[in-house]
């Protein structure tokens, strides 16, 4: 999967029952997106992490892909309810199964008293 002008990726669960109206639906009300953009890619992950889809627009109609991965899980983030734009890599980690959104190891803290 490469070679597209943009990815955007749906952080959050979808449901993958949607066909290509249901998804294109999706990125119009969702993500204020239009679907109709060629060669961007609209990343949709469900409740279990081991399946996707993808939509794009090839100008004269929708494409779209189902993949389940056979062992082990996407590691899929699902905090925002929002549209997250991916470079190429990111991609490609998150279909190696690594994770695309680095958490920080150290936390900040507001501190008022001292011991």
């Amino acid at each position: 999967m490469n070679g597209f002008e943009a990815i955007y990726l749906y952080a959050g669960k979808s449901d993958l029952r949607k066909g290509i109206d249901g998804l294109a639906a999706l990125v119009k009300e969702q993500f204020n997106l239009n679907p109709f953009q060629k060669n961007v890619l609209f990343l949709f992950c469900g409740t279990r992490s081991d399946r996707f889809k993808g939509l794009v627009w090839e100008g004269d109609g929708f494409c779209l892909v189902y993949k389940r991965i056979e062992a082990g899980r996407l590691r899929w983030p699902r905090s925002q309810q929002e549209a997250v734009q991916l470079s190429q890599a990111e991609l490609q980690r998150l279909l190696d199964g690594m994770t695309i959104l680095e958490r920080p190891t150290i936390k900040k803290v507001n501190c008022t008293q001292v011991f």
